[in-house]
């Protein structure tokens, strides 16, 4: 059914010029014309005007803006990401479908998509607030042939992604916060959240999740978090197509994943050294022995922080809690 939805649309977007009769459709696609009818009106219900006439056939006015499974799809310029999709209105969490689909044998580029998430998480297990038709909740089921050592790279990789999109698309200056946060104007408007199932040295699958505050107004926004929280809306004073920064991304994605298979990571290392937020300048780190000042230098290969002790010495941070911003409410526990 979906297939032949999907065959469909195309036949119709290669015609949108001209009308395409009934006929040939039902030719084209081995099916009847009364179920040509049928798949009309449900892609009617997807927001797809359809102009149909005697004698004429049927061509396409306008694609819809909504999220779904063909809209997405539709215009989607990927060999291999997106070719799977799972589109929900409402959902706990894209990440709980994305682990119970991979479980279940999803295939490398399956992405879940949902208009709202009543249970959407972050790292450190914290909860995000993502609004219905808001944002991009999105989660993405990779199988890379790489070792589990490396997929904290593919969360470097990603934040590369978002931030390059942003910029392109949005026209917007994003900073990176170490390792997983896309900032604009010091508040955050993305975050990433990278789960994996592997053995002891092969990746079974790793979900990785988007949160991107989009459209959200600053009254939209939970009163706790609008002093750290921003929306692509809020800094640009314009609404932005969701769907069509969906397919950015995806397209971004795929083009930096194959590229970091084939080179490995030092690609990745200096485009997120680029973006990276308060390079070459101090922050405060409270390990549980010690509590210092130090400057951020980069990040090393394997996607550790790098920092300059006050006495010119340096080391790489697994583990720390970092103030980025000086003050009790804008830590983070790395």
């Amino acid at each position: 059914m979906e297939s032949t939805r999907n065959k469909l649309i195309q036949l119709l977007a290669d015609n949108s010029e001209q009308y395409i009769s009934g006929q040939l459709l039902s030719e084209e696609l081995e099916i009847s014309r009364s179920a040509i009818w049928k798949h009309m009106k449900e892609l009617e219900k997807d927001g797809y005007q359809i102009e149909g006439k005697s004698n004429k056939g049927y061509r396409i006015i306008s694609y819809p803006d909504k999220l779904s499974e063909n809209t997405i799809r539709w215009g989607l310029d990927t060999d291999w990401i997106g070719k799977s999709i799972v589109h929900k209105e409402s959902t706990t969490s894209t990440q709980h479908i994305a682990h119970d689909e991979a479980r279940n044998g999803a295939s490398h580029g399956t992405i879940i998509i949902a208009d709202e998430q009543t249970n959407g998480k972050g790292r450190m297990n914290r909860s995000w607030f993502s609004s219905k038709g808001k944002g991009m909740w999105l989660s993405m089921i990779l199988r890379p042939r790489i070792s589990p050592q490396q997929a904290p790279q593919l969360t470097l990789l990603t934040a590369t992604v978002l931030a390059d999109v942003l910029h392109a698309y949005c026209h917007v200056t994003p900073l990176i916060k170490w390792p997983n946060d896309i900032l604009l104007n010091n508040k955050k408007t993305a975050g990433i959240l990278t789960e994996m199932q592997a053995e002891q040295d092969i990746i079974n699958y790793i979900v990785i999740g988007i949160g991107l505050n989009v459209n959200q107004s600053e009254s939209e926004l939970p009163e706790e978090i609008r002093h750290k929280a921003t929306s692509l809306f809020i800094e640009t004073e314009k609404e932005h197509s969701i769907k069509g920064l969906i397919q950015e991304i995806l397209v971004a994605f795929e083009k930096a994943y194959d590229q970091f298979i084939k080179n490995g990571f030092p690609d990745v290392k200096r485009k997120w050294e680029s973006y990276g937020f308060k390079i070459g300048e101090e922050i405060t780190i409270k390990t549980l022995r010690d509590h210092f000042q130090a400057t951020f230098l980069g990040i090393e290969e394997d996607g550790a922080l790098r920092i300059k002790r006050m006495d010119g010495s340096t080391e790489k941070l697994y583990s720390a809690e970092i103030d980025w911003f000086d003050d009790n409410e804008n830590h983070a526990i790395i």
